[in-house]
């Protein structure tokens, strides 16, 4: 019976380990990408430009949807394990809530922005002409990504603080 519930707490500990991880991967490459981003857009050259936006849909494919599946598959493991309902603690809620909403945003409109910024860039790489059509969508890209990021900062602080 002991031995029963070492391996629990175990494999408990195990899954909050890796719940943690995903979020350092979520939230690390969401501030890291809208940080260098925004420094390679203030360079001007298209070149610049064009590699760093390849590297935001390369990035965001393999860190923060990466991250975001190890926090649902962990989360919901660690929740069953400690026999937490996921619509229970109001904490528990509000913090699936902050990390729905983000999620939405990138879904609905970070992700389609992206999408538009990285065909442009695509062709300016080549031409070296940057369109005014670009530079809407990184403003956009850049106020709702920031957005985003602040309400999985958030969920972080709901999930750790646990506020009643």
């Amino acid at each position: 019976m002991i031995e029963a519930k070492r391996e629990v707490a175990m494999l408990y500990a195990v899954l909050k380990a890796l719940h943690i991880l995903g979020v350092v991967l979520l939230v690390g490459n969401a501030i890291v990408t809208l940080v260098w981003k925004m420094a390679a857009d203030r360079t001007g050259s298209a070149s610049v430009i064009a590699f760093a936006q390849q590297l935001v849909t390369l990035t965001d494919w393999r860190f923060t949807v990466g991250g975001v599946v190890v926090i649902m598959l962990t989360g919901f493991g660690a929740a069953g394990i400690a026999g937490i309902d996921l619509l229970g603690p109001r904490w528990l809620v509000w913090g699936e809530g902050l990390l729905l909403l983000s999620g939405a945003l990138w879904a609905f409109i970070l992700v389609p922005a992206q999408i538009r910024q990285a065909h442009q860039a695509r062709i300016f790489a080549k031409t070296g002409e940057i369109p005014s059509s670009y530079w809407r969508d990184v403003r956009r890209w850049n106020r709702w990504g920031l957005l985003a990021t602040t309400l999985l900062i958030g969920a972080i602080w709901v999930m750790v603080a646990k506020p009643a």
